[in-house]
């Protein structure tokens, strides 16, 4: 159960303690499907035996970069799934459709918390592909532009889904990307078009957009981005904004210029990148750098990366070039993992281009997964040198971090008041220095609508934290820009039931909707000199509307873990510590009875990977205590973790940290980031809200 190792009496004596890509696929068959009567609207000549011959549906499955591994769908118009297969390391899939397939049929693509969906209006097979472009028609046939309720909606509703009715969406869109197709020679249909997932023709088209569909339960959101090198750090991206419901899409401007985009075969480029790094990453320790053995971490810096298969990686093939965030490559810097033994055999993968810097560099977004499992999604900035992606860093000198994040705070002894708010993670850490003795002291932050916050250094925070109104001392990193409750009929704002968060002058969802999906952070750093240093960062995506948060689905604590907590919790609102004894060390153990899972992860949902434990000492100071797990990870066990100075919520135990005495924990929360790097938090508070 949720113990805190040394089982508390919580209650029963025992203390309960407890984070559009593209689509590949390959494979085929009906995978035994056989359902029963209909007629076979699909078959062909059966030869001597007249036996009907299957109608076979193929198609591509991409978004530039092929959408490999990814978990085919087809459901027909009975709701009946007649079709299930992945997808093959080019993105192509294939299925044999059984006789009794009726149409129209909703093909999905999914992978991760990633799903595609597209659509057909015969039964009779053919190609029909699955791509961003797809899930937007798919969203405008969709009765409230949600692409997954379709499916659900042809059962009831077949004439939504016709011939017609598809080609109509295929040539409104068509019309809205025009001048983009035109630029690209594209003249691909984007459902029933032949292509192939190289970085050429059709598929340089999806390498140039990013598109984002985001149900919010009457329509969809819908944006595409042109992904064009900018003019400046601060330029605003060529995109078009609209309605699933809309009568007809926007037309793209006609302001980008052919050398501006993505060349062909750069899918193909940032694929190549991503095995280079695999390559040199599953070189043992001692060949990838200076190391006496295979088996000790060592440290070091750029001069000591030694593999060709590893410093050709880098731009001017010398790791020395490679600068992000103020972090050089080194053991305790950017790729440390070069200079670590448990880092051999990391494979890195899912390569997908975000956007473009004004000097032509690439930032990148990636998958990492190591040999126990632990998956992070990451970004890199990257140049082309002769068509050769190298690594390059944003050759920052500080490190700042921005990350759009969803937040749901459920209030486990109070779900009605459970909300959603949506923010900004900036993370700033203490502690940088413009040369000896000059640190860090203020950050301001300007974020995409022209707001303007104050970072300072606080106690017991490892970051700068945002300052509230009037410039009183705050306790968190978080921009909360807009919030509101789970219910969607509670009126009021989360703020009065959560008086000690921080919510910014909150934005309106059309505000919100608005927000571009490349939106520039200004980010001015001043020093005890009162010298200042300015960056500016630009995000992949936005944040989402109160209501497409409402849409989103997150990991949830399992139910016997729940009432667990919910019973150890009952009256004290935590959980406490008692002191600590030899025989039962205090740490936390998010598990249920019988070390039973902890979480669950629904379809859909981005897969926790850290979970962080918050609350008090038994001097009121505030800590925060993080493990992270494998995406598969369903428990997990934190150990006490101090801080430098003036934190005493951790004492020692035979030599180890552990939680003392009277600390207290008030909240536990998974996190997880998905491709685009945004954060997903999902709370599970034991105190109850103001009210």
């Amino acid at each position: 159960m949720l113990r805190i190792h040394q089982k508390t009496k919580i209650a029963l004596s025992t203390a309960l303690l407890l984070s559009l890509a593209a689509c590949g696929g390959g494979g085929g068959g009906s995978g035994g499907f056989l359902p029963t009567g209909g007629t076979n609207t699909g078959a062909g000549g059966g030869g001597d035996t007249g036996t009907p011959v299957a109608a076979k549906l193929s198609g591509i499955a991409a978004t530039g970069a092929a959408f490999a591994g990814a978990k085919v769908t087809v459901v027909d118009q009975r709701g009946v799934t007649v079709c299930s297969t992945e997808t093959d390391a080019k993105g192509a899939y294939e299925c044999a459709l059984p006789e009794g397939t009726k149409a129209p049929l909703v093909i999905t693509a999914a992978r991760d918390d990633l799903t595609l969906y597209s659509t057909t209006a015969s039964a009779a097979g053919g190609n029909v592909n699955v791509t961003p472009l797809t899930t937007i028609i798919v969203s405008r046939l969709a009765p409230n532009g949600d692409p997954a309720n379709l499916a659900g909606a042809i059962a009831t509703q077949p004439e939504v889904v016709t011939d017609a009715t598809v080609k109509k969406q295929v040539a409104e869109l068509i019309a809205a990307l025009q001048p983009l197709l035109t630029l690209i020679g594209d003249a691909v249909d984007p459902i029933s078009g032949s292509f192939t997932a190289d970085g050429s023709g059709h598929d340089r088209l999806l390498d140039s957009i990013a598109v984002s569909v985001r149900p919010d339960g009457t329509a969809a959101n819908i944006e595409v981005t042109v992904k064009s090198v900018p003019a400046n750090e601060g330029a605003a991206p060529v995109s078009i904004i609209f309605r699933s419901s809309d009568a007809t899409p926007p037309t793209l401007p006609q302001s980008v210029a052919t050398a501006t985009l993505a060349p062909a075969g750069a899918s193909l480029a940032v694929a190549a990148l991503f095995e280079r790094l695999t390559q040199c990453f599953a070189l043992p320790l001692s060949k990838r750098v200076n190391a006496p053995n295979d088996t000790a971490p060592v440290s070091g810096g750029p001069a000591d990366v030694i593999a060709p298969e590893c410093k050709t990686l880098f731009a001017n093939d010398n790791p020395a070039s490679y600068l992000s965030n103020g972090n050089k490559v080194g053991s305790s810097g950017s790729f440390s993992g070069l200079f670590r033994p448990g880092a051999t055999g990391v494979k890195f993968d899912r390569g997908q281009q975000q956007f473009f810097r004004p000097n032509g560099d690439m930032v990148l977004s990636y998958r990492s997964v190591d040999s126990m499992g632990v998956v992070q999604n990451q970004t890199v900035v990257a140049k082309s040198v002769d068509g050769v992606l190298k690594l390059i860093g944003n050759q920052y000198n500080y490190n700042v971090g921005i990350l759009p994040t969803v937040q749901d705070r459920e209030f486990l002894h109070a779900p009605e008041f459970s909300y959603l708010n949506v923010a900004y993670n900036v993370t700033i850490p203490k502690g940088q220095t413009k040369g000896a003795g000059n640190p860090l002291v203020q950050a301001v932050v300007t974020i995409p609508s022209g707001a303007s916050y104050t970072y300072r250094p606080g106690a017991g925070n490892a970051n700068l934290v945002v300052d509230k109104p009037g410039g009183m001392p705050g306790n968190t990193s978080l921009l909360r820009i807009a919030g509101g409750y789970r219910d969607a009929a509670r009126s009021g704002h989360p703020s009065a039931v959560e008086p000690n968060a921080f919510f910014l002058p909150q934005l309106s969802d059309e505000e919100l909707r608005q927000l571009p999906e490349q939106g520039v952070f200004t980010v001015v750093l001043t020093f005890q000199d009162n010298t200042s240093v300015t960056q500016t960062h630009r995000m992949a995506t936005r944040v989402p509307t109160i209501a497409e948060a409402r849409q989103r689905k997150f990991a949830e604590m399992t139910p016997a873990l729940r009432a667990e907590v919910m019973s150890g919790t009952a009256s004290t609102g935590a959980i406490v510590f008692d002191p600590p004894s030899p025989s039962e060390p205090s740490l936390i153990d998010f598990s249920a009875e019988g070390d039973l899972d902890g979480w669950t992860v629904p379809a859909g949902a981005v897969s926790p990977t850290a979970l962080t434990a918050y609350g008090k000492s038994f001097s009121g100071v505030d800590f925060e205590d993080r493990v992270d797990v494998a995406p598969s990870a369903r428990k997990a066990k934190i150990y006490c973790s101090a801080e430098p100075s003036g934190d005493d919520h951790c004492g020692t135990m035979n030599g180890y940290s552990v939680y003392a005495g009277g600390t207290k924990v008030t909240l536990f929360q998974l996190s997880g980031t998905d491709a685009q790097q945004v954060l997903f938090l999902k709370g599970f508070a034991t105190y109850m809200p103001v009210n």
